[in-house]
């Protein structure tokens, strides 16, 4: 995930309705965002992510997030998740992830947590919540964990996602700090466009 010509960014879709698939599947896309969570909590994740695979024509990689168990990670993995993140380490999601080759993204917040999950094979560590922490706390992980890739998720927006990048933060996980609920119900799409360049603009 997250290679030197993608941009760093995974948006987090939760509790979201079939209609707005198509116009946030649009507006991603146009922004250059190219991974999109559908939490396994949203009411029939698995046909929405069946269905923006569909419209996304392969601008996207559609994952799954809230993922707390093995029969979570079956259901994903039946709908076509490209990669699975998690809450929490949960070590047999983790090691089924790692076994069948598919990227993974606990989250974890303590050292000792980010430490396990690395170990076991993440791809990626969800340091969530990340703005109760701050971007300080990014800094201060990175100290000792120089070579683990790190994402900053839980309360990112237009306002904090350059200090989490200028903390060391290898990626940002955003939700409705950026994609605002309100916006969703009055379908602004064009204001969560505006929102997502601005966003974009923060590390470039």
């Amino acid at each position: 995930m997250f290679s030197k010509n993608e941009l760093p960014f995974l948006a987090i879709l939760r509790g979201i309705e079939e209609a707005d698939l198509k116009p946030l599947v649009d507006v991603l896309a146009a922004a250059g965002i190219r991974f999109l969570e559908i939490t396994m909590n949203t009411p029939d994740a698995t046909n929405l992510m069946r269905l923006i695979k569909q419209l996304c024509e392969n601008k996207l990689v559609v994952g799954a997030g809230t993922v707390l168990n093995l029969h979570d990670l079956d259901n994903a993995l039946s709908a076509g998740a490209g990669f699975i993140v998690t809450p929490s380490v949960i070590d047999d999601v983790i090691n089924a992830c790692v076994s069948e080759n598919i990227p993974v993204i606990p989250g974890a917040l303590t050292p000792t947590e980010i430490h396990k999950a690395w170990s076991m094979g993440a791809t990626m560590i969800k340091v969530f919540p990340a703005s109760v922490f701050g971007s300080g706390y990014i800094k201060a992980i990175k100290g000792p964990f120089d070579k683990i890739k790190v994402m900053a998720v839980g309360g990112v927006n237009v306002n904090n996602a350059a200090d989490f990048f200028r903390n060391g933060a290898d990626a940002i996980g955003f939700g409705a700090g950026i994609i605002r609920p309100q916006w969703l119900s009055d379908h602004r799409y064009d204001l969560i466009e505006k929102s997502l360049q601005e966003l974009v603009k923060k590390h470039q």
